[in-house]
C-alpha cells in the first residue's frame, strides 16, 4: 500500500499522513477510574501493572473558521447500567438521514457510493503486477503440457500461495483442462482465474454496518501492519455511507501515534477521543460510552501494535475487549486484524495467534502495492498450517484515502492473473 523510498524513514513517517496545519480540537475525556473489578484479569489471565492516570491533554482551540468539534460528555467513576443519549447528540449526527438505519448502511450503498470503480481496478491490477508478472506471464508462447503445471507450481508458491493451496488449485485446474480440452494458453489461464475466485470466495463477506448502536469496531495488528493509517480510511469509508464515525486513540504506546489519528480524525471531521498515556482499556471504555451518548454509528477503537510472541501485551489486548464489553455487553461487535500484505506466509502465524486471544472476525489487508506475494490470500482460504479462513473486508493498495476498498474474489483474482 504504500509505494517504495529511497531515502530510508522512520515506521512513524511512512505511516503518518501529513497533518494539516491547524488540527480541529479534540474532545477532552478526564481519565476513567474503572472500578477494580472492571479492570480484573479473566481467569488464568496474570494481572497486569497499574498505570497511573494522567489528565486530559488539551489541544490548541481551532482555527478561525474552522468548525469546532462537540465537546464530549465526561464519564465518571463505574460505568452506569443504561447510559440516555446526550440531548444535543443530534448536532453531530448527518443531515437529513434515512428513516431506516439498516437501509443506510447497507453494503450495496457502497457500491453505489463509488463512482470510480474502474479506477479501484485498475490500481488493483498495478499493485499486484509483481505477483501478476510471475503467475500471468507464464501463459505467454508456451504449450498446455506438463512443463506449464510444474511452472505454475513454482510461480504459485514463490507468490506464497503455500503448498495446500497450490496443490487445490492446481488438482482442480489439470481436471477442467482434460474435462474441457483445452490446448490454448489463454483458456488455460482463464480457468485458473475462475478457479482462483472460487477459492478465494470463502473469504468474501460484507462488513455490514446498522446491526448495533453503536457498533464497536476493535482493531489490533503487529507493530508497522498500517492501523492507525487503515482506521483513518475506513472512517473515511464508513461516512461514505452516511455513518456517523468515533475514534479511539487506544495506542498509548507508540510516541505520535495519538496526533496521527488526530490528523486523520482532521481530515474527516470525525471526534477523536484520547488522552496522553494512560490506561489503554478506560480509552476505549471512555469511546465506547461517548459514542453512546452522541448516538453514533460506529465507534473505531486503535490498539498498539504488538507481536504475538510478546505475552504480556497479548494479555493487554484481552483485557481491552474484556473492559468493552464491560462499557457494552454486545461489544466489541468486530474484531480486525490489520495485516501487512507484504509479509507472505508470517502472516498466517500473526492470524493464528491474534485468532486464538482475541476471536476475530475479519481481516484488512494492506501494503499490496508493489507485492510479489499477493498469493497469501489462497493460503489463508485453504485454511494453510491451522488458520482459520477468516474473512478479508477490506484491502489497501494505495496511501489515498479511497484506496481501502472491499475485498472482492472475483476482482482479486483478476488482478493476480491479468485480465482475458
Amino acid at each position: 500500500m504504500f509505494s517504495f523510498f529511497k531515502r530510508k524513514k522512520s515506521p512513524a513517517q511512512l505511516e503518518a499522513p501529513d497533518a494539516p496545519a491547524d488540527l480541529p480540537e479534540v474532545a477532552p475525556v478526564a481519565p476513567t477510574e474503572l472500578p477494580p473489578e472492571t479492570l480484573a484479569a479473566g481467569p488464568g489471565e496474570p494481572p497486569l501493572p497499574e498505570v497511573a492516570p494522567v489528565a486530559p491533554t488539551e489541544m490548541p482551540a481551532p482555527a478561525a473558521g474552522q468548525p469546532e468539534i462537540p465537546a464530549v460528555p465526561e464519564t465518571a467513576g463505574a460505568p452506569a447500567p443504561d447510559i440516555e443519549a446526550d440531548p444535543s447528540a443530534a448536532a453531530v449526527q448527518p443531515p437529513d438521514p434515512w428513516s431506516d438505519p439498516l437501509a443506510r448502511l447497507d453494503q450495496s450503498a457502497e457500491v453505489a457510493a463509488q463512482p470510480d470503480r474502474g479506477g479501484w481496478l485498475s490500481r488493483l491490477r498495478q499493485g499486484l503486477s509483481r505477483t501478476g508478472q510471475s503467475l500471468g506471464g507464464l501463459f505467454v508462447g508456451v504449450k498446455v503440457d506438463e512443463s506449464l503445471f510444474e511452472e505454475l507450481e513454482t510461480a504459485l508458491i514463490m507468490a506464497d500461495a503455500g503448498v495446500d493451496a497450490t496443490g487445490k488449485l492446481l488438482a482442480e485446474l489439470r481436471a477442467r483442462v482434460r474435462k474441457q480440452r483445452l490446448d490454448q494458453p489463454q483458456a488455460v489461464r482463464a480457468a485458473l482465474q475462475d478457479i482462483l475466485a472460487d477459492h478465494l470466495k470463502v473469504l468474501e463477506k460484507p462488513f455490514v454496518v446498522g446491526e448495533a448502536s453503536p457498533m464497536v469496531v476493535m482493531i489490533a495488528g503487529v507493530n508497522g501492519a498500517g492501523k492507525t493509517t487503515s482506521i483513518g480510511k475506513l472512517a473515511h469509508a464508513l461516512q461514505a455511507r452516511q455513518a456517523t464515525v468515533l475514534l479511539a486513540a487506544g495506542d498509548t504506546f507508540r510516541a505520535a501515534a495519538r496526533e496521527q489519528l488526530v490528523a486523520w480524525g482532521a481530515r474527516n471531521g470525525v471526534t477523536v477521543i484520547a488522552q496522553e498515556g494512560g490506561d489503554p482499556a478506560a480509552v476505549a471504555f471512555d469511546a465506547v460510552n461517548a459514542g453512546r451518548a452522541r448516538a453514533a454509528d460506529v465507534v473505531l477503537v486503535d490498539t498498539a501494535g504488538r507481536l504475538p510472541t510478546q505475552l504480556h501485551l497479548m494479555e493487554e489486548l484481552k483485557k481491552i475487549k474484556r473492559v468493552i464489553g464491560k462499557a457494552d455487553a454486545g461489544a466489541p461487535h468486530e474484531v480486525l486484524l490489520v495485516v501487512d500484505g507484504n509479509t507472505g506466509q508470517n502472516a498466517l502465524a500473526q492470524i493464528r495467534a491474534f485468532d486464538a486471544a482475541l476471536g476475530l472476525t475479519g481481516l484488512i489487508v494492506t501494503k499490496l502495492d508493489g507485492t510479489a506475494k499477493g498469493g497469501t490470500l489462497a493460503a489463508v482460504a485453504a485454511g494453510s498450517q491451522g488458520v482459520r479462513p477468516v474473512p478479508v473486508y477490506w484491502i489497501g493498495v494505495g496511501e489515498s484515502m479511497q484506496d481501502l476498498q472491499p475485498f472482492v474474489a472475483a476482482e482479486f483474482a483478476e488482478a493476480l492473473l491479468g485480465s482475458r
